[in-house]
This record gives structure tokens, C-alpha cells and sequence, in this order.
């Protein structure tokens, strides 16, 4: 076997391993959380989506890097402090002139995704790419 045959033969094994590796991640479906919002939080993702909040901001450290990571704001700050800052915005964040039920329902929605773990920080990545979350509540697990 001449050299080049080699390594063809190598660069082929190394790209199989990788179709084979990309294949079993990503159809595994085990690895998928079973979190299930309530209609009005749904809406409230609705309203977050809309108003492109993730350009800014991050839930489980996934969006935007101006400002803070919301996944736990809930618990850190409550209730009338995030409809106090949605009312009236803060520094570079803008008033969205939202009637008191999409409020409600944003509201909502940041309860119940704080209710499901801890910001990315209190994750850890295993060896095969997955991000394991350090959930708050055992409803939650996988």
C-alpha cells in the first residue's frame, strides 16, 4: 500500500467516524427535556419572539450578550420588578408598549422557564456535545 493509498484510506475512516458520530447525535431524541409551558406562557414566548428579546437577551445562555441572561430573573428579582422594567424600560432597553396581559403573559412565561433549571452557568457539557441542566424541579427531567 503506497502512501497516498494510506491516506485516502485514513481521511476516509476519519470521515465516516464523523457521519457516523454527527448521525447517533443527532437523532438521538433521549436528550430532549420534556418541558411543557402553560398556554399563558406560551403566549408570553410568543411575545418574547415577536419582539426579538433574544437579540439582547439570553435564556440558558442562548441570545443575545447586551443584556443579562433571563432564565432565572424570576427568582432574582420577582414579579413586580420585571413588569416595572417591561413598563417603562431601562437604559438601552426600550418601552414595548405592552397592554397588562401580554405583560402578565411574559411574566409568566419567565416564571415557568425558572421554574425548569439555572441559568447556563450551573450546566455542564459532556463529552458528546450535550449540555446537561442542573434542573430546579424534578417535573423537569429527562
Amino acid at each position: 500500500m503506497n502512501h497516498n493509498t494510506k491516506y485516502l484510506f485514513i481521511f476516509a475512516m476519519l470521515i465516516l467516524l464523523f457521519l457516523l458520530y454527527n448521525f447517533n447525535l443527532y437523532s438521538d431524541n433521549n436528550n430532549f427535556s420534556s418541558i411543557k409551558l402553560s398556554s399563558n406562557a406560551t403566549e408570553g414566548e410568543t411575545i418574547w419572539l415577536n419582539n426579538n428579546c433574544n437579540s439582547c437577551h439570553q435564556i440558558y445562555g442562548l441570545g443575545g450578550y447586551i443584556g443579562p441572561d433571563l432564565t432565572n430573573v424570576y427568582t432574582r428579582k420577582g414579579n413586580q420588578y420585571i413588569k416595572s422594567i417591561i413598563n417603562s424600560g431601562i437604559k438601552s432597553m426600550p418601552k414595548f408598549n405592552l397592554n397588562s396581559e401580554e405583560i402578565e403573559q411574559l411574566t409568566q412565561f419567565f416564571k415557568e422557564i425558572d421554574e425548569s433549571g439555572y441559568s447556563i452557568g450551573n450546566t455542564k457539557i459532556s463529552v458528546n456535545g450535550w449540555v446537561k441542566i442542573n434542573y430546579k424541579n424534578n417535573l423537569y427531567e429527562n
